[in-house]
């Protein structure tokens, strides 16, 4: 009987040792969660400030284009009227 409320005594104590330790790793755990989130959710702002400076370039390097073709238009002679075939 001893030796069975012995081996009771133990595993309790084991399990008590356990669970503290679950308890330990599951907040550690927990933290790392939470600066995995802050980290990602940094990325996530990164991106879209750069998927915004992109769109802005591409819209810049368009109206650049835009400029060029205007200023060519206005070095080009005026064309010739197209003769009627009738």
């Amino acid at each position: 009987m001893f030796k069975q409320l012995g081996e009771l005594i133990s595993s309790l104590l084991f399990l008590a040792r356990d669970t503290r330790e679950n308890k330990e790793a599951i907040a550690q755990l927990r933290r790392e969660l939470d600066d995995l989130t802050g980290l990602v959710e940094q990325l996530s702002s990164e991106l879209r400030h750069l998927s915004d400076r992109e769109k802005l370039e591409r819209e810049k390097l368009l109206l650049q284009l835009e400029n060029a073709f205007l200023r060519l238009e206005r070095r080009l002679p005026p064309g010739k009227p197209p003769k009627d075939r009738g």
